[in-house]
């Protein structure tokens, strides 16, 4: 019951970002909550089953402790940096208790983008050795899991995960602007008003940079932010992906370096020429006040 109670905590807090004028940096705590609720389901039913097989085909042991074991090898594109997948996956500690999943949140699968730490290190580095199709276990240890980090009651310090995951596909961008990438994967279509020229939008979300996972979070002060087209000092991207969202919408922004910080960075949360990762939901969006 804890672990279920604990994962609709943390989806709950997870809905949220940031504001890119002025942020506050996020450092991990003994006793944070674990970053499940940084992968949201698409809505796409499918076999609830990570692995069809209980044989292992194929291992491969790397320096830094990670061991891949595959149940089978897909066909299709091998994983880079930066690539969103649509995930069935479940987490277990060495006892055999799972302690994440999708399925722990009713969900079929999960979105995950590798290279900004929405898991822990060693799935950033794990994914790269996969392909889409691929259905295997991984051994991650502690050290690149959540290395001295507990929370009473669901996982103590110092454990290694076992990954088992399925990747289904690379998951296609809602639309596309100018480098910037939206996946949106909640929407209530009867929200007709979007968010364009003469509107205000307001809304939550958390930002990711590859060297700063989840740098900012806004939902844990609960003030998120109001934007409006003529606003100064926001990432472009972020503005651009912003069009035309409804209030409700819940999505993922991907907004490349030239469109975010490019060469400048910011502060030490955006080195320079880095990307930057949104997670976002849309509060409202109303007639721009006079």
């Amino acid at each position: 019951m804890m672990r279920y109670l604990l994962s609709l905590f943390v989806l709950l807090i997870g809905l949220y970002s940031c504001d890119t004028t002025g942020v506050k940096s996020e450092d991990k705590k003994k006793g944070e909550e674990p970053k499940s609720d940084l992968l949201q389901g698409d809505g796409k039913e499918d076999d609830p089953s990570i692995a069809s097989s209980s044989e292992i085909k194929d291992e491969v042991k790397l320096k830094n402790g990670i061991v891949i074991k595959w149940f089978e090898h897909g066909s299709g594109e091998t994983i880079g940096e930066y690539d969103m997948l649509r995930i069935d996956y479940k987490v277990k500690l060495n006892n055999g208790e799972v302690i994440d999943g999708n399925h722990l949140l009713k969900k079929p699968s999960m979105l995950f983008m590798v290279g900004f730490g929405m898991q822990t290190p060693g799935w950033d580095i794990a994914l790269k050795e996969l392909r889409v199709g691929d259905q295997a276990e991984i051994f991650i240890p502690a050290k690149l899991a959540r290395g001295e980090q507990e929370v009473p009651g669901l996982f103590p310090a110092n454990s290694d995960n076992n990954l088992t995951i399925r990747i289904m596909e690379k998951a296609k961008p809602t639309r596309e602007v100018d480098g910037n990438k939206v996946w949106i994967f909640e929407e209530n279509t009867k929200n007709k008003i979007k968010f364009d020229e003469g509107k205000e939008v307001e809304f939550h979300a958390m930002a990711f940079s590859p060297s700063r996972p989840l740098y900012l979070n806004t939902f844990r002060e609960n003030q998120p932010f109001k934007m409006k087209l003529e606003d100064y000092g926001l990432v472009p991207g972020l503005k651009k992906s912003l069009i035309n969202a409804k209030k409700s919408d819940r999505m993922y922004v991907y907004v490349p370096a030239s469109e975010a910080y490019g060469s400048k960075g910011y502060l030490d949360l955006v080195k320079p020429n880095e990307p930057i990762l949104y997670n976002i939901m849309v509060m409202d969006v109303t007639s721009n006040p006079q």
